[in-house]
């Protein structure tokens, strides 16, 4: 089987404005990708003609899947949590959610936002990465959702988690404390691509057009911290998030 990458996000237009230059590198390279994310937006700042928040989410929805067809990703899923309040959901819950998908779409590589909050310092960015972690950690623990395995899910230790973190700042926006990269991933041949994904997200335009001289000034590259692994190893600066791993995944 081929390498599989999973990408967890908070929001719509999070799998572009993040991690799209390595969903795009990845599917160019033959790399199965999934991406999923966990609320539809309902409560961002920039509304485009949306007059009500479900309008507005179904708008969302409408723009995820169009960025994730243009970025090449082979499978997404849009759950349904409430936008800026995944500090309050259920840990457990949402958790069991993850390893379960995990568990069936078995991941190589997983990748998520970081403690910080990412650029914009997003609290439910923060909460993903948590969620996350634990899911990765537990998707291949018998004693974790163990009522999964009795559905006939198999137990998954993906092989690498990544957290997404950066080497420069939105002017602007409050401090955040990146976490120092061990992957800088030379994006430029996709970087076209990256951006045309986030230009689909027409309700944020605004947005699209205040970050762009960030992205034109900073946006060839996008950076990675190791943050587990299935085998213990030193930490050393490479360019490629699947740099030592067989070229299919062990399914």
């Amino acid at each position: 089987m081929p390498l599989r990458l999973m990408c967890v996000t908070a929001h719509p237009d999070d799998e572009c404005f993040a991690f799209g230059g390595a969903l795009a590198l990845a599917a160019a390279r033959g790399v199965e990708t999934s991406v999923i994310c966990l609320t539809d937006g309902q409560a961002a700042t920039h509304r485009g003609e949306a007059k009500t928040p479900a309008e507005l989410g179904a708008m969302r929805r409408r723009e995820f899947v169009a960025s994730c067809e243009l970025l090449g990703v082979t499978s997404h899923e849009l759950l349904d949590y409430q936008d800026a309040q995944l500090e309050h959901a259920e840990f457990a819950t949402i958790v069991g959610q993850l390893v379960e998908r995990i568990r069936a779409w078995r991941p190589d590589v997983v990748l998520t936002f970081g403690g910080d909050g990412a650029l914009n310092t997003h609290p439910d960015h923060t909460m993903v990465s948590f969620f996350t972690t634990a899911a990765f950690h537990w998707a291949g623990r018998a004693k974790r959702y163990s009522e999964q395995l009795s559905r006939g899910l198999k137990l998954h230790q993906p092989r690498r988690l990544y957290f997404l973190t950066t080497d420069f700042f939105l002017p602007g926006r409050p401090p955040l404390l990146p976490a120092p990269y061990s992957v800088k991933l030379d994006i430029s041949n996709v970087l076209d691509t990256k951006l045309a994904a986030f230009r689909l997200h027409t309700s944020q335009a605004p947005l699209v057009e205040t970050t762009k001289i960030a992205f034109e000034k900073n946006g060839k590259t996008e950076h990675y911290v190791l943050a587990a692994a299935s085998d213990p190893q030193a930490v050393a600066v490479t360019t490629d998030l699947f740099d030592g791993l067989n070229n299919t995944s062990e399914q």
